[in-house]
Protein backbone atom coordinates (compact mmCIF):
# COMPACT_ATOMS: atom_id res chain seq x y z
CA UNK A 1 0.00 0.00 0.00
CA UNK A 2 1.42 3.73 -0.95
CA UNK A 3 1.29 6.13 1.60
CA UNK A 4 0.72 9.84 0.12
CA UNK A 5 1.05 12.65 2.11
CA UNK A 6 -0.71 16.03 0.78
CA UNK A 7 0.60 19.35 2.63
CA UNK A 8 -2.07 22.02 2.23
CA UNK A 9 -5.89 21.86 2.38
CA UNK A 10 -6.14 24.22 -0.18
CA UNK A 11 -8.36 23.67 -3.66
CA UNK A 12 -5.25 21.94 -5.51
CA UNK A 13 -3.97 19.63 -2.16
CA UNK A 14 -7.70 18.82 -1.35
CA UNK A 15 -8.28 18.33 -5.42
CA UNK A 16 -4.92 16.36 -5.20
CA UNK A 17 -6.19 13.87 -2.21
CA UNK A 18 -9.39 13.11 -3.63
CA UNK A 19 -7.68 12.48 -7.07
CA UNK A 20 -5.94 9.79 -5.34
CA UNK A 21 -8.89 8.27 -2.99
CA UNK A 22 -10.26 7.70 -6.80
CA UNK A 23 -7.49 6.49 -8.83
CA UNK A 24 -5.68 4.24 -5.67
CA UNK A 25 -8.40 3.77 -3.73
CA UNK A 26 -5.95 1.07 -1.87
CA UNK A 27 -3.40 4.16 -0.90
CA UNK A 28 -3.25 5.82 2.19
CA UNK A 29 -3.76 9.69 1.86
CA UNK A 30 -2.98 12.03 4.72
CA UNK A 31 -3.74 16.02 4.15
CA UNK A 32 -1.50 18.41 5.98
CA UNK A 33 -2.11 21.88 6.87
CA UNK A 34 -0.97 24.30 9.39
CA UNK A 35 -4.53 25.96 9.83
CA UNK A 36 -7.46 24.99 11.62
CA UNK A 37 -9.75 24.82 8.13
CA UNK A 38 -10.17 24.66 4.51
CA UNK A 39 -8.87 26.77 2.07
CA UNK A 40 -7.85 29.22 4.84
CA UNK A 41 -5.48 31.47 2.11
CA UNK A 42 -5.66 32.06 -1.28
CA UNK A 43 -8.87 29.75 -1.97
CA UNK A 44 -10.51 31.51 0.72
CA UNK A 45 -9.35 34.76 -0.60
CA UNK A 46 -10.18 34.65 -4.16
CA UNK A 47 -13.04 36.36 -6.23
CA UNK A 48 -14.59 33.71 -6.49
CA UNK A 49 -14.30 33.66 -10.99
CA UNK A 50 -14.46 30.12 -13.24
CA UNK A 51 -12.07 31.81 -15.66
CA UNK A 52 -12.35 30.48 -19.13
CA UNK A 53 -8.76 30.91 -20.26
CA UNK A 54 -8.50 33.99 -21.94
CA UNK A 55 -5.08 35.47 -21.33
CA UNK A 56 -2.81 32.09 -20.96
CA UNK A 57 -0.32 31.37 -24.02
CA UNK A 58 -1.42 28.58 -26.23
CA UNK A 59 -0.49 25.27 -25.44
CA UNK A 60 1.21 26.39 -21.81
CA UNK A 61 0.42 24.06 -18.84
CA UNK A 62 -2.12 27.35 -17.67
CA UNK A 63 -4.31 27.34 -20.94
CA UNK A 64 -4.87 23.65 -21.36
CA UNK A 65 -5.38 22.85 -17.72
CA UNK A 66 -7.29 26.08 -17.77
CA UNK A 67 -9.31 25.31 -20.70
CA UNK A 68 -10.08 21.29 -19.19
CA UNK A 69 -10.45 22.93 -15.76
CA UNK A 70 -13.12 25.31 -16.71
CA UNK A 71 -15.68 22.15 -17.55
CA UNK A 72 -14.52 19.67 -15.22
CA UNK A 73 -14.95 22.16 -12.22
CA UNK A 74 -18.57 23.43 -13.58
CA UNK A 75 -19.42 19.28 -13.65
CA UNK A 76 -18.08 19.02 -10.15
CA UNK A 77 -20.19 22.02 -9.20
CA UNK A 78 -23.79 20.76 -10.81
CA UNK A 79 -22.96 17.35 -9.97
CA UNK A 80 -22.44 18.44 -5.82
CA UNK A 81 -25.18 20.80 -5.68
CA UNK A 82 -23.04 23.68 -5.02
CA UNK A 83 -23.89 26.93 -6.35
CA UNK A 84 -22.36 28.10 -9.39
CA UNK A 85 -23.16 30.42 -12.56
CA UNK A 86 -21.89 30.40 -16.04
CA UNK A 87 -22.53 34.13 -16.56
CA UNK A 88 -19.82 35.77 -19.11
CA UNK A 89 -17.84 38.96 -18.70
CA UNK A 90 -16.57 41.30 -20.77
CA UNK A 91 -12.83 42.86 -21.18
CA UNK A 92 -13.27 46.14 -21.88
CA UNK A 93 -11.20 49.29 -23.75
CA UNK A 94 -11.91 51.99 -21.83
CA UNK A 95 -10.32 54.28 -24.49
CA UNK A 96 -8.32 54.11 -28.53
CA UNK A 97 -5.05 53.29 -26.97
CA UNK A 98 -6.19 50.23 -25.22
CA UNK A 99 -8.25 48.83 -28.62
CA UNK A 100 -4.80 47.09 -30.24
CA UNK A 101 -4.16 45.12 -26.88
CA UNK A 102 -7.76 43.81 -26.50
CA UNK A 103 -7.60 43.02 -30.13
CA UNK A 104 -4.47 41.00 -29.32
CA UNK A 105 -6.38 39.18 -26.67
CA UNK A 106 -9.26 38.55 -28.64
CA UNK A 107 -6.23 36.35 -30.97
CA UNK A 108 -5.55 34.90 -28.23
CA UNK A 109 -8.74 33.29 -27.14
CA UNK A 110 -9.54 32.31 -30.35
CA UNK A 111 -6.29 30.38 -30.23
CA UNK A 112 -7.48 29.07 -27.07
CA UNK A 113 -10.51 27.43 -28.65
CA UNK A 114 -13.11 30.29 -26.73
CA UNK A 115 -16.34 31.23 -27.40
CA UNK A 116 -15.00 34.88 -27.36
CA UNK A 117 -16.05 37.97 -30.17
CA UNK A 118 -15.31 41.12 -30.33
CA UNK A 119 -18.50 43.77 -29.51
CA UNK A 120 -19.12 47.32 -29.69
CA UNK A 121 -19.80 49.69 -27.40
CA UNK A 122 -23.34 49.71 -28.11
CA UNK A 123 -23.39 45.86 -27.29
CA UNK A 124 -21.17 45.84 -24.32
CA UNK A 125 -23.95 48.41 -22.89
CA UNK A 126 -26.71 45.57 -23.68
CA UNK A 127 -24.74 43.42 -21.08
CA UNK A 128 -23.98 46.24 -18.64
CA UNK A 129 -25.90 49.46 -19.32
CA UNK A 130 -23.29 51.76 -17.02
CA UNK A 131 -20.43 50.46 -19.05
CA UNK A 132 -18.78 53.16 -20.61
CA UNK A 133 -15.65 51.62 -23.38
CA UNK A 134 -14.93 52.03 -26.96
CA UNK A 135 -15.19 48.15 -27.54
CA UNK A 136 -15.08 44.81 -25.43
CA UNK A 137 -14.55 41.29 -25.73
CA UNK A 138 -17.10 39.21 -24.81
CA UNK A 139 -16.55 36.02 -23.39
CA UNK A 140 -19.55 33.60 -23.01
CA UNK A 141 -17.83 30.58 -20.85
CA UNK A 142 -16.76 32.97 -17.40
CA UNK A 143 -18.85 31.66 -14.65
CA UNK A 144 -19.07 32.32 -10.75
CA UNK A 145 -18.18 30.07 -7.84
CA UNK A 146 -17.69 29.96 -3.90
CA UNK A 147 -14.25 28.11 -3.85
CA UNK A 148 -14.23 27.65 -0.27
CA UNK A 149 -17.51 25.28 -0.93
CA UNK A 150 -15.94 23.63 -3.59
CA UNK A 151 -12.89 23.10 -1.06
CA UNK A 152 -15.55 22.07 1.65
CA UNK A 153 -17.10 19.59 -0.34
CA UNK A 154 -13.52 18.07 -1.84
CA UNK A 155 -12.14 17.68 1.81
CA UNK A 156 -15.89 15.73 2.69
CA UNK A 157 -15.41 13.34 -0.41
CA UNK A 158 -11.49 12.83 0.20
CA UNK A 159 -12.38 11.68 3.84
CA UNK A 160 -15.27 9.55 2.52
CA UNK A 161 -12.90 8.16 -0.15
CA UNK A 162 -10.56 6.80 2.95
CA UNK A 163 -8.09 10.06 2.91
CA UNK A 164 -7.55 11.42 6.87
CA UNK A 165 -7.10 15.49 7.29
CA UNK A 166 -4.81 16.39 10.19
CA UNK A 167 -5.51 20.32 10.24
CA UNK A 168 -4.01 22.56 12.53
CA UNK A 169 -0.29 20.18 12.15
CA UNK A 170 2.02 22.36 10.65
CA UNK A 171 5.50 20.72 8.61
CA UNK A 172 8.45 21.25 10.59
CA UNK A 173 10.80 19.22 8.07
CA UNK A 174 10.60 16.29 5.95
CA UNK A 175 14.01 13.51 5.85
CA UNK A 176 14.62 10.97 4.20
CA UNK A 177 15.05 7.27 5.58
CA UNK A 178 15.93 3.96 4.22
CA UNK A 179 13.54 4.46 1.44
CA UNK A 180 10.81 6.19 3.15
CA UNK A 181 10.09 9.79 4.11
CA UNK A 182 9.35 11.37 7.70
CA UNK A 183 6.95 14.33 7.27
CA UNK A 184 8.06 15.86 10.51
CA UNK A 185 4.84 17.66 12.40
CA UNK A 186 4.19 19.78 15.60
CA UNK A 187 1.96 17.13 16.19
CA UNK A 188 4.16 14.21 15.11
CA UNK A 189 5.68 12.22 12.52
CA UNK A 190 3.91 11.33 9.39
CA UNK A 191 5.60 8.78 7.33
CA UNK A 192 5.05 8.61 3.32
CA UNK A 193 6.09 6.68 0.50
CA UNK A 194 5.24 9.95 -1.59
CA UNK A 195 4.84 13.42 -0.91
CA UNK A 196 3.01 16.40 -2.41
CA UNK A 197 4.04 20.06 -1.96
CA UNK A 198 0.67 22.10 -2.42
CA UNK A 199 1.81 24.35 0.41
CA UNK A 200 0.75 27.54 -1.47
CA UNK A 201 2.08 30.62 -0.28
CA UNK A 202 5.25 28.24 1.80
CA UNK A 203 5.31 26.18 -1.03
CA UNK A 204 8.86 27.10 -1.76
CA UNK A 205 9.96 26.90 2.08
CA UNK A 206 8.50 23.44 2.56
CA UNK A 207 10.74 22.25 -0.92
CA UNK A 208 13.56 23.73 1.15
CA UNK A 209 13.02 21.33 3.98
CA UNK A 210 12.20 18.54 1.67
CA UNK A 211 15.61 19.03 0.55
CA UNK A 212 14.70 20.63 -3.04
CA UNK A 213 16.36 24.03 -4.05
CA UNK A 214 13.27 25.70 -5.81
CA UNK A 215 14.02 27.41 -9.66
CA UNK A 216 12.17 30.82 -7.92
CA UNK A 217 11.02 32.15 -4.93
CA UNK A 218 7.87 32.88 -3.25
CA UNK A 219 6.57 36.31 -3.24
CA UNK A 220 3.35 37.44 -1.14
CA UNK A 221 1.72 40.54 -3.25
CA UNK A 222 -1.73 41.88 -1.81
CA UNK A 223 -4.57 42.19 -3.45
CA UNK A 224 -7.25 44.52 -1.63
CA UNK A 225 -11.07 44.40 -2.27
CA UNK A 226 -13.82 46.97 -2.23
CA UNK A 227 -17.79 45.85 -2.29
CA UNK A 228 -20.80 47.95 -4.02
CA UNK A 229 -23.12 49.18 -1.19
CA UNK A 230 -26.36 46.99 -1.58
CA UNK A 231 -28.25 49.93 -2.77
CA UNK A 232 -25.44 50.54 -5.62
CA UNK A 233 -25.28 46.74 -6.39
CA UNK A 234 -27.38 47.19 -9.64
CA UNK A 235 -24.76 49.03 -11.52
CA UNK A 236 -23.09 45.75 -12.20
CA UNK A 237 -24.59 42.83 -13.61
CA UNK A 238 -22.15 40.73 -14.21
CA UNK A 239 -17.97 40.79 -14.36
CA UNK A 240 -16.33 43.50 -15.90
CA UNK A 241 -12.80 43.52 -17.01
CA UNK A 242 -10.27 46.23 -18.17
CA UNK A 243 -7.43 45.03 -20.75
CA UNK A 244 -4.40 43.88 -18.41
CA UNK A 245 -1.20 44.78 -18.95
CA UNK A 246 0.65 41.96 -20.58
CA UNK A 247 3.96 43.15 -18.31
CA UNK A 248 2.35 41.62 -15.66
CA UNK A 249 0.24 38.84 -14.50
CA UNK A 250 -2.24 40.72 -12.17
CA UNK A 251 -5.18 41.98 -14.41
CA UNK A 252 -6.25 45.44 -12.95
CA UNK A 253 -9.23 46.23 -10.73
CA UNK A 254 -12.16 44.82 -12.18
CA UNK A 255 -16.20 44.63 -10.91
CA UNK A 256 -17.47 40.85 -10.16
CA UNK A 257 -20.80 40.03 -8.86
CA UNK A 258 -20.47 37.15 -6.83
CA UNK A 259 -22.26 33.84 -6.77
CA UNK A 260 -24.36 35.65 -3.07
CA UNK A 261 -24.93 39.03 -5.43
CA UNK A 262 -22.62 41.11 -3.81
CA UNK A 263 -20.60 42.77 -6.02
CA UNK A 264 -16.63 43.19 -5.70
CA UNK A 265 -14.31 45.69 -6.80
CA UNK A 266 -10.52 45.25 -7.11
CA UNK A 267 -8.10 43.78 -6.32
CA UNK A 268 -5.26 45.84 -6.71
CA UNK A 269 -1.53 44.33 -6.21
CA UNK A 270 1.18 45.91 -3.25
CA UNK A 271 3.61 43.99 -2.18
CA UNK A 272 2.73 41.96 1.56
CA UNK A 273 4.49 42.61 4.54
CA UNK A 274 3.87 39.18 4.96
CA UNK A 275 3.12 36.03 3.96
CA UNK A 276 -0.42 36.04 5.08
CA UNK A 277 -0.11 39.66 5.04
CA UNK A 278 -4.40 40.51 4.66
CA UNK A 279 -3.30 44.22 5.92
CA UNK A 280 -0.76 46.86 5.91
CA UNK A 281 -0.62 46.33 9.70
CA UNK A 282 0.15 42.76 9.63
CA UNK A 283 4.06 42.73 9.42
CA UNK A 284 6.53 39.28 9.40
CA UNK A 285 10.22 40.86 9.86
CA UNK A 286 11.33 36.90 8.64
CA UNK A 287 9.33 36.85 5.75
CA UNK A 288 10.43 40.79 4.60
CA UNK A 289 13.87 39.30 5.61
CA UNK A 290 13.65 37.09 2.81
CA UNK A 291 11.87 38.92 -0.18
CA UNK A 292 14.53 41.78 0.71
CA UNK A 293 17.22 39.80 0.26
CA UNK A 294 16.11 38.17 -3.21
CA UNK A 295 17.82 39.04 -6.16
CA UNK A 296 15.17 38.39 -8.05
CA UNK A 297 12.36 40.76 -6.31
CA UNK A 298 15.29 43.63 -6.95
CA UNK A 299 15.43 43.27 -10.39
CA UNK A 300 11.57 43.00 -10.88
CA UNK A 301 11.53 46.40 -8.95
CA UNK A 302 14.10 48.34 -10.96
CA UNK A 303 11.76 47.07 -14.07
CA UNK A 304 8.47 48.02 -12.90
CA UNK A 305 9.16 50.52 -10.04
CA UNK A 306 6.91 53.09 -11.14
CA UNK A 307 3.80 50.41 -12.04
CA UNK A 308 3.94 49.32 -7.73
CA UNK A 309 4.12 52.84 -6.84
CA UNK A 310 0.70 53.29 -8.38
CA UNK A 311 -0.64 50.34 -6.75
CA UNK A 312 1.02 51.62 -3.49
CA UNK A 313 -0.90 54.87 -3.78
CA UNK A 314 -4.63 53.48 -4.77
CA UNK A 315 -4.16 50.96 -1.84
CA UNK A 316 -3.92 53.96 0.29
CA UNK A 317 -6.37 56.34 -1.37
CA UNK A 318 -10.13 54.64 -1.37
CA UNK A 319 -10.71 57.97 -4.11
CA UNK A 320 -7.87 56.82 -5.93
CA UNK A 321 -9.50 53.54 -6.14
CA UNK A 322 -12.61 54.81 -6.96
CA UNK A 323 -11.20 56.72 -10.10
CA UNK A 324 -9.89 53.39 -11.11
CA UNK A 325 -12.97 51.86 -11.44
CA UNK A 326 -15.03 55.32 -12.92
CA UNK A 327 -13.05 54.30 -16.24
CA UNK A 328 -15.09 51.22 -16.31
CA UNK A 329 -18.39 52.21 -14.27
CA UNK A 330 -18.43 56.23 -14.83
CA UNK A 331 -21.03 55.86 -11.89
CA UNK A 332 -18.82 54.75 -9.60
CA UNK A 333 -17.96 57.01 -6.88
CA UNK A 334 -15.67 56.92 -3.47
CA UNK A 335 -19.32 56.39 -1.46
CA UNK A 336 -20.10 53.65 -2.87
CA UNK A 337 -17.26 51.35 -1.97
CA UNK A 338 -16.92 49.33 1.37
CA UNK A 339 -14.51 47.23 2.38
CA UNK A 340 -14.21 44.00 1.41
CA UNK A 341 -11.13 42.14 2.98
CA UNK A 342 -7.95 40.90 0.94
CA UNK A 343 -6.32 37.99 -0.69
CA UNK A 344 -2.70 37.56 -0.82
CA UNK A 345 -1.22 35.94 -3.77
CA UNK A 346 1.74 33.57 -4.07
CA UNK A 347 3.73 34.74 -6.91
CA UNK A 348 6.99 33.55 -8.10
CA UNK A 349 9.52 35.37 -9.13
CA UNK A 350 12.71 33.57 -10.88
CA UNK A 351 16.61 34.69 -10.03
CA UNK A 352 17.01 36.60 -12.97
CA UNK A 353 13.46 38.61 -11.78
CA UNK A 354 11.09 37.10 -14.90
CA UNK A 355 7.58 36.47 -13.13
CA UNK A 356 6.86 32.86 -13.92
CA UNK A 357 4.04 33.47 -15.75
CA UNK A 358 2.83 29.57 -16.08
CA UNK A 359 2.34 26.79 -13.54
CA UNK A 360 5.49 25.42 -12.16
CA UNK A 361 5.56 21.76 -10.92
CA UNK A 362 8.67 20.30 -10.18
CA UNK A 363 9.19 16.47 -9.55
CA UNK A 364 12.04 15.00 -7.75
CA UNK A 365 12.64 11.44 -5.98
CA UNK A 366 9.06 10.54 -4.79
CA UNK A 367 7.91 14.26 -3.95
CA UNK A 368 5.70 16.59 -6.04
CA UNK A 369 6.66 20.24 -4.98
CA UNK A 370 3.69 22.85 -6.67
CA UNK A 371 5.59 25.99 -6.50
CA UNK A 372 3.82 28.33 -8.94
CA UNK A 373 -0.17 28.18 -8.85
CA UNK A 374 -1.87 31.14 -8.67
CA UNK A 375 -5.07 32.58 -11.13
CA UNK A 376 -6.18 30.17 -12.35
CA UNK A 377 -5.57 27.51 -9.86
CA UNK A 378 -9.01 27.26 -8.43
CA UNK A 379 -10.30 26.72 -11.75
CA UNK A 380 -8.39 24.21 -12.92
CA UNK A 381 -7.70 22.52 -9.68
CA UNK A 382 -9.29 19.37 -10.89
CA UNK A 383 -7.05 19.22 -14.08
CA UNK A 384 -3.94 20.26 -12.06
CA UNK A 385 -4.93 16.91 -9.30
CA UNK A 386 -5.34 14.72 -12.50
CA UNK A 387 -1.57 15.67 -14.08
CA UNK A 388 -0.01 15.32 -10.78
CA UNK A 389 -1.57 12.36 -9.58
CA UNK A 390 -0.66 10.81 -13.60
CA UNK A 391 2.82 11.43 -13.14
CA UNK A 392 3.37 10.36 -9.28
CA UNK A 393 5.51 7.16 -8.76
CA UNK A 394 3.30 4.06 -7.36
Amino acid sequence: MTRYVVIGAGIVGLATAHRLTLDHPDASVTVIDKEDRVAAHQTGHNSGVIHAGVYYKPGSLKARLCAAGRASMIDFCAAHGIAHEVCGKLIVAADESEVPRLHALHERAVANGLPARLITAAEAKEHEPELRCVEALRVESTGIVDFTAVCTTLADLAEKGGATLRLGTAVTGIDRRRGEQIVHTKTGDVTADVVINCAGLHADRVARLAGVEPPARIVPFRGEYFELTPERRDLVRGLIYPVPDPQFPFLGVHLTRMIDGTVHAGPNAVLALAREGYRWSKVNPRDIADFASYSGLWRLARKHYRYGLTEVRRSLSRRLFAQSLARLVPAVTEADLLPAGAGVRAQAIARDGALVDDFLIVARDRQVHVLNAPSPAATSSLEIAKHIVAQLPG
